[in-house]
Formats: C-alpha cells, sequence, structure tokens
C-alpha cells in the first residue's frame, strides 16, 4: 500500500487526484473501520490510517473518508478550541483548499466561504495568489496551507493575504519544514530540473526550503505572528487518538 500511494501521488497531478481519489478511499476505507484512531472532522474511528508520503510514507496519515492528514486534524481541533472559526459566522477565504475541509466549512459559513486557486477544479474562484481578486479588507479569516514553498514570490503572496484581511481578521499559513532546519530560508530559482529540485527542496514543485525564519518571513508581509505550539498542549492521549503531528506549530497571523 505504502508503495502504491507514493507511486500514485508522484505521478498524477494534483487536479487530478483531487477528481478520482475520494471515491477510490472511500471503498479502502471500509476495510480499515476499527477503535484505534479518529478523525475529528468527520468523528469517523479506524484500526489505523492509511500511509501517506512521497518518497517515504508515513504511516498512519490518511483518513481515507475525509482524505484529512495529520496537519489538518490538528488544524480543526485549534479552530475548534482556539479560534472563533466555529462560534461566529464569518467571511473566508480559503486558498488551495484541502477537500477535507471543503464541505464542513460551506456548512459553517455558507456563502460567505470563498475557495480560490490556479488550477483545482474544486475551488470556487481561479486566482493566482500574487494577485488575489478582492478587495482590501473584504476577509475575516484566510487559511493557506502549504502553498508558500510553490511560490514564485511568497512575500508578495503573503503581502497578498494580509491585505485582503479585515484589521483584526487572522489566517492560518503553514508551510512543510524538513530537519534539520537551517536559519534561513534558502531559494535559487536557477534550479529547474525535477530531480535536483526534490533533492534540494524535499519535492518537485517546490521552489524554496524553509529555515527558522518563516515567522520573520510571514512579519514581513505585515503580519503579527504567533508561533502556536498547540499540540504541545493537549496531551498525548489525544495526540495519539487522532494521529496528529506531534511536533507542528500553527502560524497564527493577525492583522
Amino acid at each position: 500500500m505504502k508503495k502504491i500511494i507514493s507511486l500514485i501521488i508522484r505521478k498524477v497531478p494534483r487536479k487530478y487526484l483531487q477528481v478520482i481519489s475520494p471515491l477510490l478511499l472511500k471503498l479502502i476505507g471500509l476495510f480499515y473501520r476499527g477503535n484505534n484512531v479518529t478523525c475529528p472532522i468527520i468523528n469517523r474511528s479506524y484500526r489505523k490510517f492509511l500511509p501517506y508520503g512521497r518518497v517515504n510514507p508515513r504511516p498512519n496519515a490518511l483518513c481515507p473518508d475525509s482524505l484529512s492528514l495529520e496537519r489538518h486534524r490538528l488544524i480543526w481541533l485549534f479552530l475548534k478550541e482556539q479560534t472563533n472559526f466555529f462560534s461566529e459566522k464569518l467571511k473566508v477565504l480559503h486558498i488551495a483548499p484541502e477537500q477535507c475541509f471543503m464541505e464542513k466549512f460551506e456548512d459553517l459559513h455558507g456563502e460567505n466561504y470563498i475557495t480560490g486557486d490556479i488550477e483545482s477544479p474544486l475551488a470556487k474562484v481561479k486566482m493566482d495568489i500574487h494577485e488575489i481578486p478582492f478587495e482590501e479588507n473584504t476577509f475575516d479569516v484566510a487559511m493557506c496551507n502549504h502553498v508558500m514553498e510553490h511560490v514564485n514570490d511568497d512575500i508578495k503572496a503573503m503581502s497578498e493575504i494580509q491585505r485582503v484581511l479585515k484589521p483584526g481578521g487572522w489566517a492560518i499559513i503553514q508551510v512543510p519544514f524538513f530537519p534539520p532546519l537551517a536559519n534561513t530560508t534558502y531559494e535559487d530559482f536557477s534550479i529547474t530540473d525535477p530531480t535536483e529540485r526534490e533533492k534540494v527542496f524535499g519535492q518537485d514543485d517546490h521552489v524554496r526550503l524553509y529555515g527558522k525564519d518563516y515567522a520573520m518571513r510571514l512579519a514581513k508581509a505585515g503580519f503579527k505572528v504567533r508561533e502556536d505550539d498547540y499540540v504541545k498542549r493537549i496531551g498525548a492521549e489525544k495526540v495519539r487518538k487522532y494521529a496528529l503531528p506531534k511536533d507542528e506549530i500553527i502560524y497564527f497571523c493577525e492583522k
């Protein structure tokens, strides 16, 4: 299973995966039902989650029904327990929307939940994050996860998110980290060969490798940044039950 999932992730473009994977994984999920781990997004339990990853798939990572990964389940719990996302009607911009969230977030916020992506067939608005097609001070909340490592100018993209947020609005903007972390983010646009990019940046469509200065880059875009170690405060039992990432920092960005 690990080898099959790794091959599919590496070879099938994301826009096609978003269309074909849900039904196939739901069928597989029937054989994984049990009581060891739970996806909090859909409140459904399994013997274990599916492995997931491009090169060395992580065990117990992908929920076959919601399509959530470890980081998604962590964000869901954070939103419920640490923010007003579930308690108030908000205007939300969700960039490169994850399928595990979309239906739930739309149920919460209705027509004020806007999804945007440069290529995804699931998004409501086709947009380039470098030029978000909304006026400033439009949204209460923005979410943008695992996007900045793909874009040409991440500071510009971060600034655009900051621009369209209302004063007092907030965003969650996550990126992947590959230890050991360097002090500063590394980017080299002369590296265009996919094999070399994967070796240098961790994935063949990444253009930078983030370092310990990630929060400073967000601050440079105008945000007040809180590096929240929420996962370390919720207890080992929840981390085990929901199969959460043990060391992921949530970057909570306020305007």
